[in-house]
């Protein structure tokens, strides 16, 4: 089976898709890599990932509708899960735009 999983290169994506891995599973990891926080430990988890070799990660933007679209016509995922957002209540105070942008 495969999974799409998006946020992968934060917290709960890259545990999620770690465990999906470690039980013998495929999953197709998306993230943005936005700079919210530190992008290199984003790019470390992403490496973290890389080794299995049923993990496939893309870079890729939510936004980009097409891009998303070509992704799940060429994976076909059983399933999909959304862990993409933009955390942060404060965050959402000082910049509302982007805020609502990744999570709308």
């Amino acid at each position: 089976m495969t999974t799409l999983i998006t946020g992968t290169a934060g917290f709960i994506g890259f545990h999620l898709a770690r465990a999906l891995l470690e039980a013998g599973e495929t999953v197709v990891g998306l993230d943005n890599f936005n700079d919210y926080y530190a992008v290199q430990l984003k790019r470390d988890r992403h490496a973290l990932l890389e080794v299995y070799p049923r993990y496939r990660g893309v870079e890729m933007d939510l936004c980009d509708h097409e891009g998303l679209r070509r992704l799940v016509a060429d994976v076909r995922p059983a399933a999909v899960c959304n862990l993409a957002a933009q955390a942060g209540v404060r965050y959402s105070l000082e910049h509302p735009f982007v805020y609502a942008k990744s999570n709308l």
